[in-house]
């Protein structure tokens, strides 16, 4: 049977015959009446709602909000669920199924009748794995992120989720009480929402706005306000209009709209997470980008917004300053103001009304929080391909420094051994943790900001020089070196570091240096052997087998580019 031309969901909604027959009879179980499959878009809202990821257990009454503005724009809304992580709860690590669940939003929106897609999203992973989904397929592409929740309140002091770290180490040395801790637990969570703080959901609800994937405003309105239920349904609204302009993915997702996205993430002072995903991304949408590309676009830009973990305020408080619009109005000399976003204007025509209501939430390019932002990228012979800090999150005297490697091969090695009081460390020790990266774990998890050994938190010691090839949460702080590249599994340089090893840090002059002559190394390398990781089945041996190292961002390298959205076979 002939199909019919014109939107792509008419090649199953159009057809005449037996095809087009069943595709519309099992639709109408649904009670659709037949005007609906009449040459009308087809809106497909892919939703990571769940019980199991907190942060998006609303998103299930936003997606109500969405589907009135597509009803009201003329379209036909269809909802349907991908894997939803939470990194709250998922194990080993959230970061493990990102590329499960981007083949999920892959193939669920290439296999199905849709025109068009909104993205529901709040926690960390579930925005890059549905973008990076929706990116291999390549049509008009929306995202509504779920917003962070409300500022805690206890003892009349404003906590978020940073504040966890200090509670921990409180607790682990007397200063905080079991009662005072429960208390504060339940104080924290206090509406739906993701982080309250910059950490890698509100980065990653900042990234699709800056890379001109959502309307503006998206990034910081808190789940609790209704406006977030406006935009959703103005978002409905919108995406009607963009499958009748053919506005894919790949007309906003240009190289000039990465490197916008990279420009705003340090003057937001975006979490580390930003990077391995922000990669991710790009390499669906083969646009060349690279790891040095971070740093080389954070380096001029200061960091305006005085958010924890950088600084002092929440997302709630960067909401009511303006939000993001406020942020890129200000980096306009910097930006690429011409890079077009979803709702058919610039970027630049999107922020120029944008006005700030307080100037210590969000500063200025003339006065700015900071004067260190973004991210840095060093290199060395520890990690060849490099690694990143945050200098924003670190402490400024331990940028330049010397000291000798403290090293945990595992994860379960730093637990059985940092509270050991016989532990041989110091305030001037360099903490090593290895195999904690994509293969390693697998899946890179959220441990490279390794707590302090108790026996200096007791000397009142709050920061020391970290390594990891892992990832740390983007509501953590400390100086901290991450994403080392070639991870240990993998059988880099990081592999060898021995207890006692001098490592020299200089992050001025970008070099994390282990100071062990080349003949010693080759030796090490010699009696290397990596470790058995144990897994022989299923989606993990898949993982470890084929994902990238994390320069590259820690994709499985067979979904890197674009596939499209033509369906190669027919079962009718």
């Amino acid at each position: 049977m002939e199909k019919k031309k014109g939107l792509r969901s008419q090649q199953w909604f159009g057809r005449d015959g037996k095809d087009g027959f069943i595709y519309r009879a099992w639709m109408k179980n649904q009670g659709i009446p037949s005007k609906e499959f009449e040459g009308k878009p087809v809106i497909g809202i892919c939703n990571t709602w769940s019980e199991l990821t907190p942060c998006n257990a609303h998103l299930r009454e936003l997606a109500d909000y969405v589907k009135r503005g597509v009803w009201e724009a003329g379209g036909f809304p269809v909802e349907f669920p991908v894997m939803s992580l939470g990194e709250t709860l998922i194990k080993p690590t959230a970061m493990l199924y990102r590329n499960l669940a981007s083949m999920d939003t892959e193939e669920s929106i290439r296999a199905n009748p849709v025109d068009g897609v909104v993205l529901l999203c709040g926690c960390d992973k579930t925005t890059p794995s549905t973008v990076m989904g929706a990116a291999s397929v390549d049509l008009p592409t929306l995202v509504v992120s779920g917003g962070a929740m409300l500022t805690g309140k206890w003892k009349g002091e404003d906590i978020a989720t940073s504040h966890l770290w200090q509670f921990s180490e409180d607790y682990r040395t007397g200063k905080m009480s079991k009662q005072d801790l429960n208390f504060a637990e339940a104080c924290m969570c206090r509406s739906s929402g993701h982080c309250a703080v910059m950490g890698t959901a509100s980065t990653m609800a900042c990234m699709v706005e800056s890379l001109g994937l959502s309307l503006p405003g998206n990034a910081a309105i808190p789940a609790a306000d209704s406006r977030r239920k406006v935009l959703a349904h103005l978002s409905g609204n919108r995406i009607v209009d963009m499958v009748r302009e053919d506005l894919v993915l790949s007309k906003v997702l240009t190289r000039e709209a990465f490197e916008n996205a990279i420009m705003s993430n340090a003057a937001i002072g975006g979490s580390t997470n930003f990077v391995v995903h922000l990669l991710a991304i790009a390499g669906r949408m083969e646009i060349e980008l690279t790891i040095d590309d971070f740093d080389k676009f954070s380096n001029k830009i200061p960091l305006l917004a005085n958010l924890m973990p950088s600084g002092k305020y929440m997302m709630e408080d960067f909401y009511y300053a303006g939000g993001l619009p406020v942020v890129l109005k200000e980096l306009a000399p910097h930006l690429n103001n011409n890079a077009l976003t979803v709702n058919g204007q610039t970027l630049g025509e999107n922020c120029k009304n944008a006005e700030s209501y307080n100037s210590e939430v969000i500063t200025t390019l003339d006065k700015p929080f900071k004067d260190d932002s973004g991210i840095v990228v060093v290199r060395g012979n520890i990690c060849e391909n490099g690694a990143i800090i945050k200098p924003s999150a670190s402490t400024p005297s331990l940028m330049v420094h010397k000291g000798k490697a403290v090293v945990f091969e595992t994860i379960e090695d730093y637990n059985a051994r940092i509270d050991d009081p016989e532990l041989e460390v110091d305030e001037n020790s360099i903490l090593v943790l290895k195999n904690v990266g994509p293969k390693g774990y697998p899946g890179m998890p959220e441990v490279g900001n390794m707590g302090l050994p108790p026996k200096l938190l007791n000397k009142g010691v709050t920061d020391m020089v970290r390594i990891s090839d892992g990832r740390m949460s983007g509501t953590a702080y400390g100086t901290v070196f991450l994403h080392v590249s070639p991870e240990a599994a993998a059988g880099g340089t990081f592999a060898l570091i021995k207890e006692g090893d001098i490592i020299e840090v200089d992050v001025p002059n970008r070099k994390l240096e282990l100071l062990v002559d080349a003949e010693e190394l080759a030796k090490r390398k010699a009696d290397w052997k990596p470790l058995d990781l144990g897994q022989n089945r299923g989606y993990v041996k898949m993982y470890i087998d084929h994902v990238e190292q994390s320069h590259l961002g820690a994709d499985l390298d067979f979904l890197v580019g674009k596939s499209g959205s033509e369906v190669s076979r027919d079962s009718h």
